[in-house]
C-alpha cells in the first residue's frame, strides 16, 4: 500500500470543465503531492477547449486518451480507468465538472478516519454534491451539503434518488447514514476499486444503485458527509453528451437495464448470468441491503420510513406488514384510443390472481397534462401488504362512448 495517496478517478467525456475540475482539484488540495489522477479522457479533435498537454508530462497523471467515437459508455471508461490502480491507500471517483472547497483532501481523510473510530471497517463517504454554475463562479454554489432521498423504482427497474438538503447540518460533527452511492462523489479505501469495480457492459442507468448494493454486500458502510467537499455542475449546459453522439445509445442502455434487472432478479428474471466480480459481494446479502434501506426490489416497493426520506437504517416492522409500492407507468400516446374527449382513465393495479389491489382515477384536466407531452409517465404509489404482490398494471379509458381500449401490462 502507498500511504496516504488518494487514487482519483474521473471519466470525462468531451467536457470543458475537464480542465478546471482538475486545476480546482490540485489548487485546493493539503497535499497535492499525494494525488494520483487517472482520467478516462473521451475527446474529439474538434474540442479546441480540451487539451491535457500540460499534464501529460506530470508524474501523478495516468491518461486513458480515448477517441469518443471509440467509447462504450460511461461505466465502460470508468472500469477502464480503474486498470490503472497502483495499490493507493484511497480512491476518490469523480466527475469532470467539480470546484473544490480549500483543504478538501485533509477534510475527507478526518472523516474516514472518524468514523473508522466509531467501528466502521470500510466506511464509504459519498453523496450527491451541492451545484455550482460554472457561468456565475463561485457566486452561485450552494451553501449547504446534500443528502440523496429515494425518488421512484423507474418501469425499467432502476432506482432513482433526487438530491436535497442535509438538514441542520451546521450543528453536525459527523457524517450521516446514507442509502445510497453517487458515481460522482465517493471516497473510500482504495481497495475499493478491486472488491467494487464498475460493471463495463452498463451504459448509463443503473450504475449507482448496482454499486450502491454490491458495495453494502461487501461490508461497506455508506455516509452522506456533512459538510460541503466538492460542487457538482448538473446543468450539462454547453456541454456534448454522448447520446447527442451516439444514435443508439439507448439500445446499450436497454441491455443495462435488462442487466440490472438480472442482477436483481426483478421481475421474475432469473439470475442466469456470471456476474463474476460484478456481482453482490459474501460479507452482507441483497436481503440485508432491503432491510437496511428500506426498499424491496422484488416489489418495487419502499417503506414508508424512506418515503418520508427519514435517516437508515428502517425499522424492521415495516417490512413484515405494509409496504408502500412504488411504480411509473410509462405509455406513448400514439397507443392512445384516438379519443381525446375522455371522462376520465382508470389507473388499476392487480395481482396474479386478477384481484384489484389499487385504483386510482385520473380527471380531465390531469389527462389532459400528461397528453401534452409524447411520452406519458404516470407515478403510482399505494400501500398494500408485504404478501400482496401487484402483478399487472392496467390504463382504461373513459368517454362519452363507453370503456375504451385497456392498455395493460405486466410489472
Amino acid at each position: 500500500m502507498k500511504p496516504n495517496t488518494i487514487f482519483i478517478q474521473i471519466a470525462s467525456y468531451r467536457d470543458p470543465q475537464l480542465i478546471p475540475t482538475i486545476k480546482s482539484c490540485l489548487e485546493n488540495a493539503k497535499y497535492p503531492d499525494n494525488l494520483v489522477f487517472s482520467i478516462a479522457w473521451q475527446h474529439s479533435p474538434d474540442d479546441t477547449w480540451d487539451n491535457l498537454d500540460e499534464f501529460k508530462c506530470d508524474a501523478r497523471f495516468k491518461i486513458e486518451d480515448i477517441y469518443f467515437k471509440d467509447s462504450k459508455g460511461c461505466c465502460w471508461a470508468r472500469n477502464l480507468l480503474q486498470q490503472q490502480y497502483d495499490d493507493e491507500e484511497y480512491t476518490l471517483q469523480l466527475d469532470s465538472h467539480h470546484r473544490f472547497v480549500e483543504n478538501w483532501d485533509e477534510k475527507l481523510l478526518l472523516m474516514y478516519k472518524q468514523l473508522k473510530d466509531l467501528g466502521h471497517e470500510k466506511p464509504l463517504i459519498t453523496s450527491y454534491a451541492p451545484s455550482f454554475n460554472p457561468n456565475n463562479d463561485p457566486e452561485e454554489r450552494v451553501t449547504s451539503p446534500y443528502k440523496m432521498n429515494f425518488h421512484k423504482f423507474i418501469p425499467e427497474g432502476a432506482v432513482f434518488f433526487l438530491p436535497a438538503t442535509m438538514d441542520d447540518h451546521a450543528t453536525l460533527t459527523q457524517p450521516i447514514p446514507a442509502r445510497f452511492y453517487s458515481a460522482h462523489f465517493a471516497f473510500t479505501t482504495g481497495k475499493f476499486v478491486k472488491e467494487v469495480p464498475h460493471d463495463p457492459l452498463l451504459f448509463f442507468h443503473g450504475e449507482e444503485i448496482s454499486i450502491t448494493v454490491r458495495a453494502y454486500t461487501w461490508g461497506y458502510d455508506l455516509f452522506h458527509p456533512h459538510m460541503i467537499i466538492v460542487w457538482h455542475e448538473y446543468t450539462r449546459a454547453n456541454r456534448v453528451k454522448q447520446w447527442d453522439d451516439d444514435a443508439e445509445w439507448w439500445k446499450k442502455n436497454e441491455d443495462s437495464h435488462a442487466r440490472n434487472r438480472t442482477l436483481f432478479e426483478m421481475d421474475g428474471a432469473i439470475k442466469n448470468i456470471d456476474f463474476g466480480v460484478y456481482d453482490f459481494g459474501p460479507v452482507r446479502t441483497l436481503t440485508d441491503y432491503e432491510q437496511y434501506a428500506g426498499l424491496s426490489f422484488k416489489h418495487r416497493s419502499a417503506t414508508r420510513h424512506t418515503l418520508q426520506h427519514l435517516d437508515p437504517p428502517s425499522p424492521f416492522e415495516e417490512h413484515t406488514h405494509n409496504i408502500v409500492f412504488n411504480h411509473s407507468i410509462q405509455l406513448k400516446k400514439h397507443t392512445l384510443f384516438p379519443f381525446h374527449d375522455y371522462d376520465f382513465w382508470a389507473v388499476i393495479y392487480e395481482d396474479v390472481s386478477g384481484k384489484s389491489l389499487f385504483r386510482r382515477d385520473l380527471n380531465k384536466s390531469e389527462i389532459q397534462t400528461y397528453l401534452m407531452n409524447d411520452t406519458i409517465k404516470i407515478d403510482v404509489q399505494f400501500d398494500c401488504h408485504a404478501l400482496d404482490i401487484p402483478h399487472k398494471w392496467i390504463v382504461w379509458p373513459h368517454s362519452d362512448e363507453g370503456w375504451l381500449k385497456k392498455i395493460e401490462n405486466t410489472i
